[in-house]
């Protein structure tokens, strides 16, 4: 053991993407004097589920995702996740824009644009559906803007490309939100790091791996590696953080938590066809989604996606859903099997045996040949070109299974903050809305394991310096919606029809 460093730390985020960013950011605007140390396996933030081509990239708010809005039994339309969701993402454009007014973020050209959200369907039932779902969301303000239109000339007035080519004898709808956004999160992300990595108490470790996490008394013992130079280390912490993107819950599993016990995880990887054509390109200025597929996993919604990436503009379309057991890009085809354990096989099972039509779409995407490929392509925009179009690889997320009320294993879309009872340790599990929420996730945690802190007066009044609706619906709140959306529009130079 005596060539193993050791030291301490107040705080320790395994994982340099969005979700470690922002809780790395908040804690030091709230506690400046905490020591935090950042462990990271790859040589660079955000090189995982934080990447640019590895998400939507859609600053999810709920204004185009079908998903979020499903039709019930009855026929209407239940809004609960959409709200939820537009709810967390007017936080983050909060937080985002007072740390812009505090020069931690230097330009939001750098990661947000203004990039129009719409949902395109075609076909009698789901032309009604989507006509329900307008009416339904008109009657919050969060959702007030939006446009309707089952006029196929003011669609390709939105989005030409998509109407390019149509039968007119058809029948199409369109919902149009011109407040949609495109966050480069990948960027963002660094560039969060890169202020921490200059901040007083932060130290972070690249291409360092975490072997094994156990507790020690009160606090926890955090074991890694360098992977360059094998030199072993230990830290002692009193908190940590795992937010490792899918490989979370294997280092959760190491912390043997109990409340842990019975979570899996089940990975879907996907692929992108991707356009730069400036001829093409151009053409095109909006997030189109549509309808999912039957079994489906929701980060499958197809969509024809305008993304700015390293300052360049283009198109993405997909995802193309895939499966690997890999729980990472870069990581093992052991993880799933390394993630089985006593507790959580009954749930994996009983997950799988619900979801046989989820198993059926990914072999049928394995599966899917090049021409089927540009054949769902053409649905979206039926005179695509293949030679303007080259497949990406994108990124790897792990979809949480977990036991019902009844015991029963079911398999979870969404993300979930999972701690210990006495808050020293969380991990955060699951994907999709994942970093376009990622402030209030991180609020939230603050909540749970930093209890008293966060109660104080001290820290509620940052936290409404931060967040000036902290503590308040927004959507339960009117007067304030116009309020909060022109300030923060302002500052992240994000304004409807500004094409920046």
């Amino acid at each position: 053991m005596s060539n193993i460093q050791k030291s301490e730390a107040d705080v320790v985020l395994v994982g340099a993407g969005i979700m470690s960013a922002t809780l790395g950011i908040l804690l030091k605007e709230l506690k400046p004097n905490l020591k935090i140390e950042v462990i990271e396996r790859l040589d660079s933030a955000a090189a995982e589920s934080s990447d640019a081509m590895n998400n939507a990239g859609t600053g999810h708010s709920a204004f185009c995702e079908l998903n979020y809005t499903p039709e019930k039994a009855d026929g209407t339309i239940d809004a609960t996740k959409a709200i939820n969701i537009v709810e967390q993402f007017e936080v983050s454009r909060q937080f985002w824009s007072y740390l812009l007014g505090k020069h931690i973020l230097k330009n939001p050209d750098n990661f947000i644009h203004t990039v129009p959200h719409m949902s395109f369907v075609w076909g009698k039932d789901n032309v009604n559906f989507l006509r329900k779902r307008y009416e339904e969301l008109q009657k919050y303000p969060l959702f007030q803007g939006m446009q309707f239109s089952d006029d196929p000339e003011k669609i390709k007035e939105w989005a030409p490309l998509i109407m390019e080519g149509r039968d007119l004898n058809d029948v199409y709808a369109a919902t149009y939100m011109p407040l949609g956004t495109d966050v480069n999160f990948g960027a963002l992300t660094r560039e969060l790091f890169d202020y921490l990595q200059k901040t007083d108490g932060v130290n972070i470790s690249f291409h360092t791996e975490v072997k094994d996490i156990t507790k020690n008394n009160s606090k926890w013992d955090v074991e890694s590696v360098d992977l360059k130079t094998g030199k072993k280390r230990i830290i002692t912490t009193d908190f940590v953080f795992v937010g490792a993107g899918g490989g979370a819950i294997l280092l959760l599993q190491k912390a043997d938590i109990p409340e842990s016990k019975g979570y899996g995880g089940f990975p879907v990887g996907g692929e992108w066809l991707v356009c730069r054509n400036p001829e093409v390109v151009n053409k095109h200025m909006a997030k189109v989604y549509g309808k999912a597929s039957v079994g489906a996993p929701p980060m499958s919604v197809p969509h024809l996606d305008t993304r700015f990436i390293d300052g360049k503009h283009s198109l993405l379309f997909g995802p193309y859903a895939g499966f690997s057991t890999k729980f990472l890009k870069t990581g093992s085809y052991w993880d799933l099997i390394k993630s089985l354990e006593c507790n959580n096989i009954g749930p994996m099972l009983g997950a799988g045996l619900r979801n046989i039509d989820l198993t059926k779409y990914l072999i049928g995407q394995v599966l899917q040949s090049k021409k089927s490929r540009y054949a769902a392509l053409k649905e979206y925009f039926p005179e695509a070109k293949e030679e303007d179009w080259t497949l990406e690889k994108a990124g790897q997320r792990v979809q949480v299974i977990k036991k019902d009320p009844k015991g029963r294993g079911i398999l979870q879309f969404g993300t979930e903050v999972v701690n210990s009872a006495d808050g020293s340790i969380a991990a955060l599990l699951g994907a999709s809305p994942g970093a376009s929420t990622a402030t209030p996730i991180m609020l939230k945690l603050l909540s749970q394991c930093f209890k008293d802190e966060f109660k104080s007066e001290e820290w509620q009044r940052k936290l409404k310096e931060m967040i000036p609706s902290f503590g308040l619906k927004l959507n339960e709140h009117p007067e304030l919606v116009s309020d909060v959306r022109e300030k923060t529009s302002k500052a992240l130079e994000i304004y409807p029809n500004n094409k920046k």
